[in-house]
């Protein structure tokens, strides 16, 4: 089990070669870099506004906004091209980088899997990660964010030991054609967090926590921004 937690440090370090440094595309904040779509978005459609519809957006949905702002997006490291044909059975690559950006896996090691007949690839990555004791980092493909002609397969790991570079399988998620996945296009949003054995507590709810849980609810109906103000104070 794990969750968030103020108690410990949260430090998070991106490690690369001297030579890399200013040439390979570094990471970012995820909240540094929200899509064109949502940036434009309204936080209210008037022209969706009617008796039954507040004309509230995505931009005014905290839980939306939060997983897409949360930790950090780690770019590709240089320009790469996917040639996807056969249906998705083939995935050449190619660049002009002098390090190797794109490997494949065996298709053996995921037969059966739901994204066939695409077959397994792996971005290198030049960065090494490194976080304070008890902290893992959470790697997901970018939340809430366009597709691109690729997918990332999610995966966490022990970033407090594991100091070597980690590198992202994928698969192709395109028809057929050929993509260009530009330096500093997001592969992953990595999200730290504690580790922890915290047990579940799982039961029928008390009248109190019934009565709680529905002031919250109306609270939240009536438009006050109640979850905004509150909930995000108690971090």
């Amino acid at each position: 089990m794990f969750h968030f937690s103020r108690s410990h440090s949260s430090a998070i370090r991106f490690l690369c070669s001297a030579e890399d440094d200013g040439v390979i595309a570094p990471p970012v904040p995820a909240k540094s870099v929200l899509p064109e779509w949502f940036r434009k978005l309204p936080a209210v459609d008037r022209s969706a506004e009617s008796v039954t519809n507040n004309g509230l957006t995505v931009k005014r949905c905290m839980p939306f906004l939060d997983a897409m702002m949360t930790g950090y997006l780690l770019p590709i490291a240089a320009t790469v091209r996917l040639d996807i044909r056969d249906g998705g059975r083939t995935v050449e690559t190619g660049w002009e980088f002098d390090k190797k950006m794109v490997s494949n896996h065996g298709p053996h090691q995921v037969a059966g899997n739901p994204k066939e007949p695409a077959p397994p690839c792996k971005f290198h990555n030049y960065w090494s990660i490194r976080t304070a004791p008890g902290w893992s980092c959470l790697f997901v493909p970018p939340l809430n964010r366009p597709a691109q002609p690729f997918e990332c397969v999610a995966g966490i790991v022990d970033t407090d030991a594991y100091s070597a570079h980690i590198h992202f399988p994928f698969f192709a998620a395109a028809p057929d054609g050929v993509y260009t996945v530009e330096r500093g296009t997001p592969l992953v949003q990595i999200i730290p967090f504690y580790r922890d054995e915290a047990k579940a507590d799982i039961r029928a709810e008390t009248t109190t926590e019934f009565a709680e849980r529905e002031k919250i609810y109306r609270k939240t109906l009536a438009g006050d921004g109640w979850y905004r103000k509150e909930a995000r104070a108690q971090r």
